[in-house]
């Protein structure tokens, strides 16, 4: 099928522990703030470091009132020409949970409230959208969903394309990522030789991508996807797939390494993804090594959110000119990466992001300042 449209990404909002918009968010990243906390409610007899919204009211709730907000703010005047596609790890588990928790049975739970679908089915109580998709490919899920939302724009199937990526918090995940003893008890630090582990967190991102530019757009310019299936949790250790996955997304993009300024690593703070992306970005950027940092320090790891959280942060970095830096970084254990150590202004053309999940699952964003 012939390509003849741009995928413009006009409009985005989120919500996580480090910030209440986009602009809170990008803040608390640049100021390297404190923003995971320590809880023992979720792990028995232990303490982990989560990233937790302090928040009175359910995630669905606020979902509804950002999206109501969009409509607002946008010249959208409903959702009846809009894809929504929701890319989402928990769904509706976390709401199963508190029901099962309660009484200790299952017979109140909705099974409409419950799957990967359950967040479309709440927005489709709201609104009217043209259709809807949901994807769970564990911490690629919102990554997954930019791109066919880019794919389904360029080849002319939809004009509007509301992409939102979402996890709350649940018992399920965190004892899950517990079992696999990848839990920091203590702020996560991506790429530092004595890191110890993973944050899970909780939070929502929110993208409105059009097939016309405006004023202010952010092009999605490419997308990579790979699979290596080394093995069921852990990447390859020469990051095989991250590599193909970044070099497919360039691919898409016509554009060549070089052209890179920043990369936001998908940087968990686990020794196995930590050394398997740093070795696919140390193989393949070999020149001009362009800066690179993770920022789950602060927003925590988001899982089936990451991919939209960080798609916002890398349209912040677009906009603002400024790239933001490794928090916690202090002893670096791979060489020949040029690691961001403090956050500096810096001129910013193509910014690529990166989700990686189990089973080698990879897939590599690029974002574009529209010329």
């Amino acid at each position: 099928m012939k390509i003849n449209n741009k995928a413009y990404i006009n409009y985005f909002d989120s919500i996580s522990c480090a910030g209440n918009n986009s602009e809170e968010l990008f803040e608390s990243i640049c100021l390297k703030k404190d923003t995971i906390s320590i809880n023992s409610t979720y792990v028995k007899e232990r303490n982990v470091a989560i990233g937790g919204i302090q928040r009175d009211k359910d995630l669905n709730n606020i979902l509804k009132e950002r999206c109501d907000k969009l409509l607002d703010i946008t010249k959208l005047h409903d959702f009846s020409n809009t894809l929504l596609i929701i890319g989402s790890s928990v769904g509706g588990m976390n709401e199963t949970e508190k029901l099962f928790f309660k009484n200790k049975n299952y017979k109140e739970i909705n099974p409409k409230k419950h799957p990967v679908d359950a967040i479309s089915h709440f927005l489709k109580q709201h609104y009217k959208f043209y259709d809807d998709v949901s994807f769970s490919t564990a911490c690629t899920s919102s990554a997954n969903a930019l791109g066919y939302a880019k794919e389904v724009i360029e080849k002319g199937i939809y004009e509007n394309v509301l992409v939102i990526g979402i996890d709350s918090l649940s018992h399920t995940t965190v004892c899950g990522f517990s079992a696999l003893s990848v839990l920091s008890s203590k702020t996560c630090t991506p790429f530092d030789k004595n890191r110890d582990g993973m944050n899970v967190a909780e939070g929502f991102g929110i993208l409105l991508l059009q097939n016309k530019k405006e004023e202010n757009s952010i092009e999605l310019c490419g997308v990579g996807y790979s699979s290596d299936s080394h093995h069921m949790t852990q990447p390859h250790p020469e990051g095989l797939g991250a590599k193909k996955a970044m070099e497919n997304a360039l691919e898409n993009a016509n554009l060549h390494k070089n052209d890179i300024s920043y990369i936001n690593a998908h940087g968990t703070g686990t020794f196995a993804n930590d050394f398997s992306e740093l070795n696919a970005i140390k193989s393949l950027f070999i020149e001009n090594k362009p800066k690179v940092s993770s920022t789950k320090s602060t927003t925590g790891h988001t899982l089936g959110a990451a991919g939209a959280i960080e798609a916002i942060i890398s349209c912040m970095v677009l906009k603002e000119q400024i790239i933001p830096a490794n928090k916690g970084l202090i002893e670096i254990e791979i060489e020949d990466i040029n690691y961001s150590f403090e956050t500096t202004s810096s001129k910013v053309d193509y910014v690529l992001s990166n989700s990686f999940a189990f089973g080698g699952n990879n897939t590599s964003l690029i974002f574009g300042l529209v010329k």
